[in-house]
């Protein structure tokens, strides 16, 4: 019986993960147990390992296994542009891309009324002292285009104000996208941000 309970925590524990509900973690769970010594045990290993060596980047707050990230220690980085994302799962879906080649900086999160999370819940303060020390010359804003996104990019350009070049993302249509399936602001964020052809 306790097996059973074990196991039953454990699928509880999977479905708090984001993107797997109930079923899609008992499917999971069973999936490893059939899999116990190619995929439980090292996976059990490997989230130990983790729990143990993972940590915020002292400097850009990225997650790695030392005080300062790959990306930070890397001189190849140091060319003067830093992009400033919400989250580590932003920075990180940015390196998927391969396109990026300077430094980040991850917020935390978002400046929110609602939430109460203002500039100093925030990593804003390390920003504008990593503008000032670092020899940065652009600072890319790459936070989501909703309402909080757009505060805090507002709020830090005031912050960053002739201390660097300040840019942003381009928003509007996607590659592939086809116009009658995309919602109206993007529509309209894509027209006035129009380029010649």
């Amino acid at each position: 019986m306790s097996s059973n309970t074990d196991i039953d925590t454990l699928i509880e524990m999977m479905a708090k993960l984001p993107g797997l509900g109930p079923r899609s973690a008992r499917r999971a769970v069973l999936h490893m147990i059939r899999k116990r010594g190619l995929l439980l045990a090292p996976l059990a290993d490997q989230m130990q390992t983790v729990a143990a060596t993972a940590r915020e980047c002292l400097n850009c707050g990225n997650i790695g296994t030392g005080d300062v990230c790959d990306i930070c220690a890397s001189d190849a980085r140091a060319n003067g542009i830093l992009c400033v994302v919400e989250d580590v799962s932003d920075l990180w879906a940015m390196e998927r891309a391969g396109v990026f080649k300077g430094r980040y900086h991850v917020l935390g999160g978002t400046l929110s009324a609602l939430d109460a999370v203002g500039p100093e819940d925030l990593r804003i303060p390390r920003l504008v002292d990593r503008v000032k020390t670092e020899g940065i010359s652009e600072v890319i804003l790459a936070l989501n285009a909703t309402v909080d996104g757009q505060t805090t990019a507002h709020y830090i350009a005031d912050e960053l104000e002739g201390l660097a070049t300040l840019s942003s993302l381009a928003q509007g249509v996607p590659i592939g996208g086809e116009l009658d399936y995309l919602d109206d602001g993007t529509i309209t964020a894509a027209l006035n941000a129009r380029k010649r052809f």
